[in-house]
């Protein structure tokens, strides 16, 4: 499945049965583009723990356990409703917390992303010689931690150019756990265009559905935009985000957007050995 570009292997679980010390080897393996599936990361559906519908397993293409992703998470809704662990809404249990999900038609779902746990709005980042204002916030417990910097001219700036800085905000010795690197630009016709450098991919993706809730948290913070229909673009397509702040913090944050079921089947990878 993909969300807006972002691109998924999902598996069910419950029937697979694969141990879960080897979903990481598992992801690995289907993730490698052009030697097998390909994908931004794999998700594993496993029984409810905690009062959910079911709980989901995120890994990163690197093999990575992460915290939580919102494609992702709007991806395994659409699946939980139409192979009937779900129902028209859906609590989707994840490593960084309780995730809900609703039905918004057959293609389109919308979440609610993870609180923000922590939030530090425009200090200065020092890396490699350069100084960059960004915003630090996490998502989640355990948070999932994003980087949100602004960036002029960003849809026309060579992505080349811009791995660069990413990979070494992404790396940056003041975010313990690493970062995903969200740069945005507000455009002369009001316009947001956002590009996200994902942990865990060490890359740029499509699109990213918890970049997307941390930018627009951030802008709604910061006066930017009101934190009601913000419509970001990315590569992959349009995500809408609503966010209510109040007395400088921000909550309730909801992700809507399209998903895509691209195709369904079994593995035959002669080279993919559990």
């Amino acid at each position: 499945m993909n969300g807006a570009g972002n691109d998924f292997v999902i598996i069910n679980n419950i029937e697979e049965k694969i141990p879960e010390e080897k979903l990481g080897d598992v992801a690995r393996k289907l993730c490698h583009r052009r030697f097998s599936i390909g994908a931004d990361g794999l998700m594993a559906v496993a029984e409810a723990e905690s009062g959910g519908d079911f709980k989901m397993l995120f890994y990163n293409s690197d093999g990575s356990l992460g915290e939580m992703c919102g494609n992702g998470a709007r991806c395994i809704c659409r699946y939980g409703f139409e192979t009937g662990l779900s129902g028209e809404t859906q609590k989707v249990e994840t490593t960084a917390g309780l995730v809900t999900g609703r039905r918004v038609s057959k293609r389109e779902y919308r979440i609610r992303l993870n609180d923000l746990t922590v939030m530090r709005i425009d200090e200065e980042v020092s890396v490699r010689g350069a100084v960059y204002v960004c915003s630090y916030v996490e998502l989640g417990d355990p948070g999932i931690p994003h980087c949100v910097i602004q960036w002029k001219g960003l849809r026309e700036y060579p992505k080349e150019r811009l791995y660069a800085a990413a990979k070494a905000l992404r790396s940056y010795e003041g975010y313990p756990k690493g970062a995903n690197v969200n740069f945005y630009d507000v455009e002369e016709d009001g316009k947001i265009f956002e590009r996200t450098f994902e942990r865990g991919v060490e890359d740029f993706t499509y699109a990213c559905g918890t970049g997307t809730g941390a930018t627009a948290a951030v802008l709604t913070l910061k006066g930017v935009v009101s934190g009601k229909d913000v419509a970001i673009d990315m590569e992959g397509g349009r995500l809408v985000i609503d966010v209510t702040a109040e007395d400088g913090s921000a909550e309730d944050i909801y992700l809507t957007g399209p998903t895509n079921v691209v195709a369904k089947g079994e593995v035959t990878d002669e080279d993919f050995i559990l």
